[in-house]
């Protein structure tokens, strides 16, 4: 099954994301759970949800995906960032259990000059603290560009969060396509030796959603900047390539590139029309 969506606004709720995904022929969809740059969440609308189950089953939605705010930083330098990334996350993982089994996604964050080894002890005791064994949501790390301080520009320092987390069992990998091209993976040419190196070093049973997003830079470049699907460097091939992968087949692909609606819609479109039964 090609589960496809893209990045939704949540203001209005779960089912107008769902019916507003269903508008743009998508099966899936991502939403952040509370403003991206801040720290407030709007309240638990519980009809809301239930009716959204509904839909979704009705639709045959795959998962959907969570995203914390860019804000959460648990190996922050700052000792009250490090409290509000505890905090967010708690509550993150509490109202996601009120639509169970789907997948919360964050930027593992930026250890801010303290040393990477220091800034995953800090994530994975973040994660120690808030996982539990009822908890049916998967936390996703996302793999990163490596601009700056960042953690998680290898799938070696992803890796090393999984293994000092005692319930691992509740983590997965977020793979976002212009963040692995900008930290040196070539998804371009050697797509099949990317995934291996995953599977050697994480496991690709861990790969649980990708992000599809083109590149404004060079492979290796570090920067961050998405682009439109085969408007960059990544070009359309890969992105075929990407979703007819059979290692990659029945996992949840999010566009997050720099679109409106209709943009998304015309995506959407296209990378359905690349995909192969």
């Amino acid at each position: 099954m090609f589960y496809i969506g893209c990045h939704l606004s949540s203001s209005k709720g779960f089912l107008n994301m769902a019916k507003e995904a269903v508008k743009l022929n998508a099966n899936t969809f991502q939403f952040f759970t509370r403003n991206p740059r801040g720290g407030s969440a709007k309240s638990v609308d519980l009809e809301d949800i239930e009716l959204f189950k509904q839909f979704a089953k009705e639709n045959n939605f795959g998962k959907i995906v969570a995203h914390a705010p860019y804000t959460l930083n648990p190996c922050s330098a700052d000792e009250k960032t490090r409290e509000f990334a505890l905090q967010v996350m708690t509550d993150d993982l509490k109202r996601m259990e009120l639509i169970p089994n789907n997948y919360y996604n964050f930027h593992p964050g930026s250890h801010v000059k303290q040393g990477v080894d220091v800034g995953i002890d800090m994530i994975a005791d973040l994660l120690n603290t808030v996982l539990s064994e009822d908890l049916t949501t998967t936390v996703l790390l996302e793999t990163m560009a490596g601009k700056g301080t960042e953690i998680g520009r290898n799938f070696e320092e992803i890796k090393s969060i999984i293994d000092k987390t005692t319930l691992s069992d509740k983590l997965g990998v977020c793979l976002d396509t212009c963040h692995v091209s900008d930290a040196g993976y070539d998804i371009v040419n050697e797509l099949d030796t990317v995934l291996e190196e995953f599977d050697s070093i994480i496991g690709l049973e861990k790969l649980k959603a990708v992000h599809l997003n083109d590149s404004k830079n060079e492979l290796g470049a570090r920067k961050d900047r998405h682009e439109k699907i085969g408007e960059g460097f990544l070009k359309i091939e890969t992105f075929k390539n990407i979703i007819n992968h059979p290692k990659l087949k029945n996992i949840p692909f999010l566009l997050e590139t720099p679109n409106d609606l209709s943009g998304y819609a015309k995506e959407i479109a296209l990378l359905q029309s690349l995909y192969e039964e």
